[in-house]
């Protein structure tokens, strides 16, 4: 019988050598970040660095993508075993705390937390440290991707990092489906891709299910 290489579908659109010389940090395992670390491990990154200090709770089930035996369980140690059972080889790095700035992380870099303030901080750490940045943000279903793959897309993301309060009301898990949150993560992998194939990323996009309307910049 021949032997069936599992990325021989993907070959073209994935360039398996950047990929495996590319390290990724997950910056927030909810809704959004969990699809993210899952889909990155399918196709085939080989170091996956996940941090996030929440545990599993009942409605992360249906919203997130967790399973009932994860319940009380930390979302990285649980995202790390559901990764292991895509490719045990993956070398995953589980951290069950927030992000802190003098923490070591990857190349690329996926924050999927739920507050502009706490994006504002991260970015502040790595905007000089990363060189593939996405942020993915989901209220309802309403998805907005950012993506900084080259110095001149810089100052237009930090345009986006406006004050708290002046953020849409409610946090990103208030109102929440796993649809909207599989549609952006998608989103993120494909800029990821693109950016490993040398391709232009589209800095800033949104996506509104209910009205059908897609606007990318």
């Amino acid at each position: 019988m021949t032997e069936i290489d599992r990325f021989e579908r993907q070959q073209e659109l994935i360039p398996a050598d950047r990929l495996a010389d590319c390290s990724c940090t997950v910056i927030g395992v909810g809704a959004i970040g969990r699809n993210v670390a899952l889909l990155l491990a399918a196709i085939g990154a080989r170091r996956i660095q996940l941090i996030d200090f929440d545990e599993v709770e009942q409605t992360n089930v249906t919203t997130q993508g967790y399973f009932e035996m994860d319940i009380g369980n930390s979302k990285v140690e649980a995202t790390q075993t559901a990764i292991h059972k895509i490719d045990a080889t993956i070398e995953v790095s589980a951290i069950n705390d927030r992000y802190w700035s003098k923490l070591k992380t990857g190349s690329a870099i996926f924050c999927c937390v739920d507050s502009i303030s706490a994006r504002s901080t991260i970015w502040r750490t790595l905007k000089d440290r990363s060189q593939f940045w996405v942020d993915g943000r989901m209220l309802g279903e309403v998805i907005r991707i950012l993506t900084v793959s080259n110095p001149t897309e810089i100052e237009r993301y930090q345009q986006s990092l406006f004050p708290q309060a002046e953020a849409q009301q409610g946090r990103c898990t208030s109102k929440s489906t796993i649809y909207a949150a599989s549609i952006a993560s998608g989103v993120m992998i494909h800029q990821f891709t693109r950016y490993l194939r040398e391709l232009p990323t589209d800095h800033d996009s949104t996506i509104n299910l209910l009205s059908a309307e897609w606007n990318i910049q």
